[in-house]
């Protein structure tokens, strides 16, 4: 009986493309989730966890992502200085009233893995406020999103 070889794709087998989702309606954390694991390629048979097997996402309509209960008043973001007494804390009301795209990012970057492999899979992601992005080139199909 031949033992079974491991599977680690060649630059040859890695096969990227372009894929767009329309945050409209959507829960910020479960669409985050969703997101993160296309940028990994949890969603193709070939994953590999060590490696970048994910699509691209362009994320459209930001500004339209809703939280349930109490989040908008509760839910903090933390930043620090770096000095003593540095810590500088956001409410998520005032940081999606100025920046809704950044809400989105923070909470694929929490589900991504906090390394190299991280800081790379994150670039692959394009967050749009509105319903227009200059991606068309790219030709994006849009996602199968779980339910």
């Amino acid at each position: 009986m031949k033992k079974q070889k491991s599977f680690y794709p060649k630059p040859g087998d890695i096969n990227q493309k372009w894929v767009i989702v329309d945050a409209q309606g959507q829960t910020l954390g479960r669409l985050a989730s969703q997101v993160a694991s296309i940028i990994r390629g949890k969603n193709k048979a070939t994953y590999t966890p060590a490696a970048d097997m994910g699509d691209y996402v362009v994320v459209i309509n930001a500004d339209q992502i809703v939280v349930s209960g109490n989040k908008p008043v509760q839910k903090k973001y933390y930043r620090h200085s770096g000095y003593a007494g540095g810590l500088k804390t956001t409410v998520y009301k005032d940081l999606f009233a100025t920046n809704s795209p950044r809400v989105l990012e923070f909470a694929i970057k929490g589900m991504l893995p906090k390394t190299k492999l991280g800081n790379q899979l994150i670039k692959k992601v394009k967050i749009y406020k509105g319903s227009s992005h200059p991606h068309e080139a790219q030709a994006p199909v849009p996602a199968q999103l779980e339910a």
